[in-house]
């Protein structure tokens, strides 16, 4: 944690800082919260300002910056003349079709690596198609949050991840599992679940005959 990161304090107008310390937030400060990210990215780089993170399991959060009143409000009055300009519409407009491009090609590109990840032999190609839409439909919408989203691995091992996952949610009962409150205990029953939901995939792409009531055929079913 910076030395101008905090958590957010126990009252009103406090933080907390890395040693649990507690600070009273500078008079004539105000909280400018999420959202805008120019807003944001101008007001930490006019001077003093202060960001407030809150952990909730292994992510952190924004809760926003706290900041001099009159910067964020000169900033605010600043860029709302420049978003009222022509040129700036046009800008917003292209930057708006280069992101749907850019998601249409990803989107596309997923779609694929799950396909190849699948490897069904030809006697299932259709349900690889079908199973690798229902994948990519629920892994890539931008802000999901899942593995599909991170640029940190290979798209190979995202379509990999994202296949396992929606498996889990979809074929095992695993959303109506009750889990022992114990560390490591839901890690291990994940595990145990992919290893079955390998197993599932491999009859398919050994050709193998399934009956219509395996839980996979099933889970298409519902999501077609």
């Amino acid at each position: 944690m910076s030395e101008n990161t905090f958590s957010p304090g126990p009252s009103k107008n406090t933080v907390m800082d890395a040693s649990k310390k507690i600070r009273k937030v500078p008079r004539n400060w105000i909280l400018l919260p999420p959202g805008d990210a120019a807003l944001t990215r101008r007001t930490k780089a006019a001077g003093d300002h202060w960001i407030v993170k809150e952990k909730k399991g292994r992510r952190n959060y924004s809760k926003g910056v706290w900041a001099p009143q009159n910067t964020i409000e000169q900033i605010r009055k600043d860029l709302a003349a420049e978003r009222s300009t022509e040129g700036f519409a046009k800008r917003k407009k292209a930057a708006a079709q280069r992101r749907t491009k850019v998601q249409a090609e990803y989107v596309e590109d997923f779609h694929g690596a799950v396909v190849a990840f699948l490897g069904f032999h030809p006697n299932h190609k259709h349900l690889a198609h079908q199973m690798a839409t229902a994948v990519t439909k629920h892994a890539t919408p931008v802000g999901s949050g899942t593995v599909a989203r991170t640029k940190r691995i290979p798209i190979e091992h995202r379509a990999e991840a994202a296949v396992i996952a929606w498996m889990r949610h979809q074929t095992t009962g695993y959303d109506t599992m009750v889990v022992q409150r114990v560390k490591g205990k839901r890690r291990e029953l994940r595990r145990k679940l992919a290893q079955r939901s390998k197993k599932l995939l491999s009859q398919y792409r050994a050709g193998e005959s399934v009956t219509s009531d395996c839980p996979l055929q099933t889970a298409l079913t519902k999501t077609a």
